[in-house]
């Protein structure tokens, strides 16, 4: 019985650990650097990269992340004022400095002009290499 009681505290133990943080340690001067991409219409999608952006803010504090979130091919739905509920979560994580940049190829082909955007959207020539070239800087891409 006794056997049994320490195994289980080593296994609660494990599952419950907290996490170790890298070297070195995110923090104001240091943040966390991490880019995400929006590339589907599907809402549940949408949703779920902007549910998994608040849940990196929660937990490191938004003082100590630099967030980049980029929305390319149908995933540019995700930025339209339009989008009434997702653009009251964007407006809301923009106040947390949080950067939504749109892919100007796909604005291009599906003809969607700056003003039906988001204020203070970040426009771009390609979003593509805009996170190819976050990831080049040493940003943590993220595909949730």
């Amino acid at each position: 019985m006794a056997k049994f009681i320490v195994m289980f505290l080593l296994i609660a133990n494990v599952l419950y650990a907290d996490t170790v943080f890298a070297e070195p340690k995110p923090n104001i001067l240091e943040p966390r650097k991490i880019v995400f991409s929006i590339k589907s219409a599907d809402d549940e999608e949408i949703n779920h990269v902007l549910s998994a952006a608040n849940n990196v803010l929660k937990f490191y504090g938004p003082e100590n992340v630099k967030m980049r979130i980029v929305a390319y091919y149908h995933g540019i739905k995700s930025l339209l004022k339009s989008e009434v509920e997702t653009s009251k979560r964007i407006s809301a994580l923009m106040q947390l400095d949080v950067e939504f940049v749109a892919c100007g190829n796909t604005m291009r082909t599906k003809n969607i002009k700056e003003e039906a955007l988001v204020d203070d959207v970040e426009i771009v020539t390609a979003g593509i290499v805009e996170m190819m070239e976050r990831v080049k800087e040493g940003w943590i891409y993220i595909a949730p």
